[in-house]
């Protein structure tokens, strides 16, 4: 019996799409990994068994060889390579720790991530750093670029952004190629919408920079 024959709930692929990785029971998950079953058994029917070989423990698993899995009917050299890649890599994953994030505290800590990336330029850009509660970093990308004298950001792009990557908080910045830091009123009408924006989504903007070739200034330090 094919997998497309099964009840919506019983298809993982479906409901992982549909409910998330989370709704998924073991079985289900090797069942996407193997990816189809043989001529008697779905790819579900297959992964229980190959669980209840090992008491259903993923350890367990993880010991068997590519002879042992491929003992199962339906179960090649690609599926039994499928299996151990994918058990190997929770192992390294385990193994590792989490990266740790760069925590902002001042306008000169968002100044050193950012002046790699603009100091240099020839033509304005805009870019935001997206940040969690605990003001570390989240999230930092390129969002416009302009001509030589203006970048002009899409509000819509910026909070979208920070809603994807569930951020509390925002740092915008560009550059001004002519080196000079005195804000456009262009840059603080924008800035304005910004902030005005991120209060009804309850995303603060915390400051907004503009970076030369050697220096930057900060509209929070200056009260801007």
């Amino acid at each position: 019996m094919s997998i497309k024959f099964l009840a919506e709930d019983d298809r993982p692929r479906e409901k992982f799409l549909s409910k998330g990785k989370n709704s998924l029971s073991d079985s289900e998950l090797l069942a996407i990994i193997v990816g189809s079953g043989n001529k008697d058994e779905t790819a579900i029917e297959l992964a229980r068994k190959i669980l209840a070989s090992v008491n259903n423990n993923w350890h367990q698993l993880s010991l068997l060889s590519l002879k042992d899995l491929m003992k199962f009917k339906g179960v090649g050299e690609v599926k039994a390579i499928s299996i151990i890649t994918a058990l190997e890599i929770g192992r390294r994953r385990a193994d590792q720790q989490l990266p740790e994030k760069r925590v902002i505290s001042s306008s000169n800590d968002a100044y050193l991530i950012l002046k790699n990336h603009l100091s240099d330029l020839r033509i304005e850009e805009f870019w935001a750093i997206f940040l969690n509660q605990s003001n570390k970093v989240i999230h930092l990308t390129q969002l416009t670029q302009g001509g030589i004298n203006q970048s002009i950001v899409d509000i819509r792009v910026l909070f979208r952004t920070a809603l994807d990557h569930y951020a509390t908080g925002v740092i915008i910045a560009h550059n001004h190629p002519s080196g000079n830091l005195k804000p456009s009123k262009e840059d603080i009408d924008i800035t304005q919408k910004i902030k005005e924006a991120g209060n009804m989504l309850s995303i603060q903007l915390l400051d907004h920079l503009i970076i030369t070739q050697d220096s930057y200034l900060s509209f929070a330090d200056e009260g801007l």
